[in-house]
This record gives C-alpha cells, structure tokens and sequence, in this order.
C-alpha cells in the first residue's frame, strides 16, 4: 500500500484507522463523516461509549452523514477497506488474525464496555505499523493505554486538540502520558484521515 506523507514529517501506511471517544465525540463524528472522500482504502472503525441498547440508531445516523457504507458491527463480520465500522452497545470490540471482528461481553474496563483500550490494543496487535488510532473528547482515562500499544507496535496516534473538545479529559490524558504523535482540532483531524486516503483522486 502506498505510503502517505503527513505534514508532521511522518510517513503513514495504513490499512485500518480506528477511532475512540465518549462524550463529545459523537459531535465530532458527525463533523468528520460528511467529509470523508470515498472509497476509502482502509477500514474505519469507530468505538464510542453508548448507553446499553440493541438498537441501531447511532449506526442509522452515521449512515445519514455519509456515503461510504456503516455496519454495526456482527460477530464473524470480515474487515473490508472502505467501510465504516461501529462498535455495538455493551460488547467488547476485537480484531482477529483471520481478519474478523469478534464480540465479547467480559466485564468492563474503564467502566466502559464497549472499551477503547481493548479495540485499540487488539487492532495494535493484528494491524501493526499499518494502524492509525485516533481519540476524540471524553470524560475518562478510556483509550491511553490503547494509543501506547499502538505506538509500540509502530503505529500511528492522533489525539484531538483539547481545547477543541467538548470534554477534553480524554485526550489530555494521551497526551501527558506521551502517546500521541500527532495533536489536531476537527478540521486538521478531516484532512488527516482524508490524507491517509490513497484511493481518492488527488
């Protein structure tokens, strides 16, 4: 896959971006869907902390903002580039070596199930250097630990500028513990995401 170069001196191959947030960051979504420039050429998934409910509302709605296809997630479901990725309510969610999702429903961490950590730490382990995370605004310390795996196993991590979030306690947490690479507000995290992009046209 091609390498995209960001205008932080990094050299990015991406095969996966996943995104984590809680409060706030849903706002934040709704800003960054409509902008996406498909096909994309990596999978974007998508962790939010939600309220426990089977319904698919939050899936509806994303899919009103965009045209690149959104799936809650089902357990089995095969990763395809160029699809949006939610986690569902009340369920871990982890990538797997035979390019599947899985569901689990262990007790929760960081009070939160589905868990950034654990979606961020299992996509480190699968995707490598090919994974980008990105954190959004939240209210807990949910997502640090899953950007530091990331950065260990050579990926990339963005953090939204805190002052930019609506609850910037989660992000700022990244960024005292060292693990964000790049720091950007909602438009800067638009072109990025869109930069990493190598199927658009240019």
């Amino acid at each position: 896959m091609a390498k995209n170069r960001l205008n932080a001196g990094h050299s990015v191959d991406c095969s996966v971006v996943v995104i984590g947030g809680s409060t706030g960051s849903i706002d934040v979504l709704l800003r960054l869907l409509p902008a996406l420039q498909p096909p994309l050429s990596f999978a974007l998934i998508i962790v939010v902390h939600r309220r426990n409910t089977a319904d698919s509302t939050l899936a509806h709605l994303f899919s009103l903002k965009t045209s690149v296809p959104v799936k809650e997630v089902d357990d089995k479901d095969v990763i395809r580039p160029g699809t949006i990725y939610l986690a569902p309510a009340d369920y871990h969610l982890l990538l797997e070596r035979d390019g599947t999702f899985s569901l689990d429903d262990s007790e929760k961490i960081n009070y939160s199930r589905p868990s950034i950590d654990v979606t961020f730490e299992s996509a480190a382990d699968v995707c490598g250097s090919q994974l980008v995370g990105v954190l959004l605004s939240g209210a807990n310390a949910d997502g640090t630990a899953g950007l530091k795996a990331i950065k260990s196993t050579g990926g990339f991590t963005v953090v939204q500028e805190p002052d930019t979030a609506q609850v910037g306690f989660m992000p700022q947490q990244a960024i005292s513990g060292g693990v964000a690479d790049n720091v950007l507000d909602i438009p800067g995290l638009i072109r990025f995401i869109n930069d990493l992009n190598t199927t658009r046209s240019r």
